[in-house]
């Protein structure tokens, strides 16, 4: 959804729009804010049924603001607890955002990953240095640079255990997974938002064909996987991360 530049001027200046607190403020002030009033009707809420909304932000878990909302139907009051992630993006330009980010050994935790695909998997984050001394980069591995068998064996691994992986670097477990994606542009010029269910957004992300790039990384539909790399030369580039781009969700409303 688009705003006029005038409601968006009223909004940054109210609250600002450095990080999450703004979409918590906007949510607990939602009698009087039009954006909180509106994404409380994308999430299917009447807003004559709601007796109050109480938001606060998490750290630490797939969900950056949890939103309580209280809604008395017909006499009988009901609570629902939403968990929100959000992504607010300044620039059109700004591309993929890092959804997800560990040391390999705690993929291995989560998805079961196989010795085989581990090794493959730390030649590739730079965990253990190339086995061969033609590479690109002395550090690490790109997917090309590997066998065409070990090229086979993490691409089927990435396929059998597409749902999963998908939906952990997205969703998240436990308490705190998303339930919903709020994905916001504000470039100063424009503001426009989406929020979607976090399953509206696994699938488009997850959905597509699973390959090796050109670069040599690793594409799941539109999610790219890579080493992080950057970090100052410290051991953390050598954590394997996620990265997708939040705002092609706004192409969904269009």
């Amino acid at each position: 959804m688009t705003m006029s530049l005038a409601e968006v001027g009223s909004l940054t200046a109210r609250h600002g729009f450095a990080n999450e607190d703004f979409v918590r403020d906007e949510f607990n002030n939602w009698r009087i804010s039009k954006l909180a009033q509106d994404w409380l009707v994308a999430m299917h809420y009447n807003l004559n049924e709601i007796e109050y909304v109480r938001a606060e932000k998490l750290h630490g878990y797939k969900t950056d603001v949890q939103v309580q909302v209280m809604v008395m139907i017909k006499l009988k009051h009901l609570t629902d607890i939403q968990n929100i992630q959000v992504k607010l993006v300044s620039n059109r330009s700004a591309g993929f955002n890092q959804i997800d980010k560990r040391w390999v050994d705690k993929y291995i935790e989560l998805w079961d990953i196989p010795s085989n695909v581990a090794k493959i998997l730390k030649h590739y984050t730079g965990e253990l240095p190339p086995y061969r001394n033609d590479t690109r980069d002395k550090r690490r591995m790109f997917m090309d640079e590997m066998t065409a068998q070990e090229q086979c064996e993490l691409l089927g691994f990435l396929k059998c255990n597409r749902i999963l992986i998908v939906s952990d670097i997205i969703k998240g477990r436990g308490e705190f997974h998303a339930e919903w994606i709020l994905v916001i542009l504000n470039t100063g010029q424009e503001f426009e938002w989406s929020l979607e269910p976090i399953n509206v957004a696994m699938n488009y992300f997850g959905n597509g064909d699973i390959i090796i790039t050109k670069n040599g990384n690793i594409r799941i539909g539109h999610i790219t996987m890579q080493r992080k790399g950057g970090d100052g030369g410290r051991s953390t580039a050598n954590m394997l991360q996620f990265k997708a781009n939040p705002l092609e969700l706004l192409k969904l409303k269009q």
